[in-house]
């Protein structure tokens, strides 16, 4: 069994080395040319000087580089930082400022865009650039301190020494270690780094892969970020499995049932919006399809019907998630007849608790905070110990006689669970925004807002919306003797923050914000207000 997330790999190629890994448009890799590639990159990762438990970031669209520089890193000994392709720069040099990246992977273009806000980054001293042409020099670049850019295709082409001349061992490394920090969007201010050890990821493939039934005769489409744990999630449980998978870099929905169609894909992975524009096309009767699944968000109801009748031969598997435990709960298809509405129960390998303020244990359909704990749970976020103490926390000792603590993740979200162990979502305990899949942090989003001069008070709040799961709206108060209208306030909105970011609606507030009894803009009356403003869209 493996113990270490780039083992899941280095199996597969030693057990199948001819089987199809891993496939980009025209790009196909068997898993020994993967596994040839990963350790190239671990290589020549050492001989730049990358140390144990040193931070690789990687900033590009899905492709086989990006898989190489994450998987490197980890058979490196050190940790990798997927970093979502949508954000802008100021919010990626956020991210690699915060945990002191050392090594960026990205690509030309992007590295244009990012050139302004990398000097606040000072850990950062090499830069491998993709889609460099061979033996053609690095873009112009600024003077930064000790910092150096090198081509992808040169350093990977430097790696193959022969006899094994000039190679490095990994950093020891053992299942307990750091392999990922993933950035997630916080209850307040900026996101935060949610740090996952092998042992998380290892274990998150095998439970995944157990009750998905995934084998290599799999072939799993790979259309969500990889910076999302979910999106990661389908690299690690393929790998596992031995299955195949395929990146894809979707713009329409049509492309998504093309790529099934070509690539006879038989497992899908989406969030509620996805399945959505999925739902209304015209699947072939012959679909190959053999599951799909859904997480980020409750699936609605008309959307899962009309993927039922759609795709018949395809079981989907509903599943609820966060990215401090990996994955925590997943309803059996056989289920949904019988409870529709449920969150399903715990994965294997984990056990989900609902538990009152005091620790103590709900009973069946009491209401209570779920609780994850097992071999998934994170460890903590990065350079936080505020909110890591909030949300991964001691639990009392589940036999008498244990000494050493247990810690567990105190998830934010009130649930109940019925007398058979199945959990139904009830509402969350803070003000997340949850859209399109993505946890919305509303101060980061305010944070823009209130860059605007012109802007007096604003608030940020997620309403029901029957394609998003939430839409954010904004209401902001002006100061005096200034106009600024909504249109406006998106536009100024725009270049700053990512699609999925960007208000549904903005309302300019007459007057000042109403206040909660503790002085704060209360964000929950305000909202109340909003609930059905998008209600008349089709579900």
């Amino acid at each position: 069994m493996s113990q270490l997330v780039h083992d899941l790999l280095f199996e597969a190629a030693r057990r199948a080395p001819a089987a199809e890994a891993l496939v980009h448009g025209a790009r196909r890799l068997d898993y020994a040319a993967l596994a040839e590639a990963v350790r190239g990159a671990a290589g020549a990762l050492l001989r730049q000087g990358l140390g144990r438990q040193e931070r690789l970031a990687v900033y590009l669209e899905k492709n086989p580089e990006n898989v190489t520089a994450m998987f490197g890193a980890a058979a490196a000994g050190a940790s990798f930082v997927p970093v979502n392709p949508l954000l802008k720069p100021e919010q990626v040099a956020y991210i690699l400022a915060d945990c002191d990246v050392a090594v960026l992977v990205t690509s030309v273009e992007r590295l244009r865009l990012l050139k302004p806000a990398l000097a606040g980054c000072p850990a950062l001293r090499l830069v491998l650039l993709t889609g460099l042409a061979a033996g053609a020099a690095p873009p112009e670049w600024p003077e930064l301190p000790g910092l150096r850019l090198r081509g992808w295709d040169e350093l990977m082409a430097a790696s193959a020494l022969p006899d094994g001349a000039g190679a490095v061992a990994p950093h020891r490394c053992v299942d307990a270690d750091m392999a990922a920090i993933m950035y997630t969007s916080g209850s307040t201010g900026k996101p935060k780094g949610v740090v996952l050890s092998h042992r998380n990821l290892v274990a998150g493939a095998h439970s995944v892969a157990e009750y998905l039934e995934n084998s290599p005769a799999d072939r799993i489409l790979a259309v969500l970020p990889l910076s999302f744990d979910y999106g990661l999630s389908q690299l690690t449980t393929g790998f596992r499995a031995g299955a195949c998978v395929v990146l894809l870099n979707h713009l329409l929905p049509q492309d998504v049932l093309r790529a099934v169609r070509d690539e006879a894909i038989t497992g899908l992975a989406g969030v509620p919006p996805l399945w959505r524009q999925l739902a209304g096309l015209n699947w072939p009767a012959d679909c190959t399809l053999r599951y799909l699944t859904n997480s980020g968000g409750a699936m609605p109801r008309p959307t899962l019907d009309a993927l039922r009748r759609a795709l018949p031969a395809a079981r989907p598997f509903l599943m609820y998630g966060l990215t401090e435990a990996f994955r925590s709960t997943y309803l059996p298809p056989e289920e949904l007849a019988r409870r529709p509405d449920s969150m399903g129960r715990a994965i294997p390998n984990a056990e989900i608790m609902v538990l009152r303020p005091d620790g103590s244990e709900c009973d069946a359909d009491e209401p209570g905070e779920l609780v994850h704990r097992g071999a998934l749970v994170g460890m903590g976020y990065w350079n936080d110990p505020v909110n890591t103490a909030l949300r991964y926390r001691v639990l009392a000792p589940r036999v008498a006689g244990l000494t050493l603590p247990e810690i567990a993740v105190w998830s934010g979200d009130t649930v109940r669970k019925d007398a058979e162990g199945f959990l139904y979502f009830i509402g969350r305990n803070d003000e997340m925004i949850k859209t399109s899949g993505y946890r919305v942090s509303p101060a980061e989003i305010e944070e823009v807002v209130y860059a605007r001069q012109q802007v007096a008070e604003a608030a940020a709040f997620g309403v029901p919306h029957p394609a998003l799961g939430q839409a954010i709206v904004v209401v902001a108060s002006v100061r005096d003797g200034v106009a600024l209208s909504p249109e406006e306030l998106l536009a100024a909105c725009r270049p700053e923050l990512p699609g999925y970011m960007l208000p549904a609606k903005i309302v300019i507030w007459p007057e000042s914000l109403p206040r909660n009894p503790n002085g704060k803009i209360d964000r929950k009356q305000l909202s109340l207000q909003f609930l059905a403003v998008f209600a008349e869209l089709e579900p």
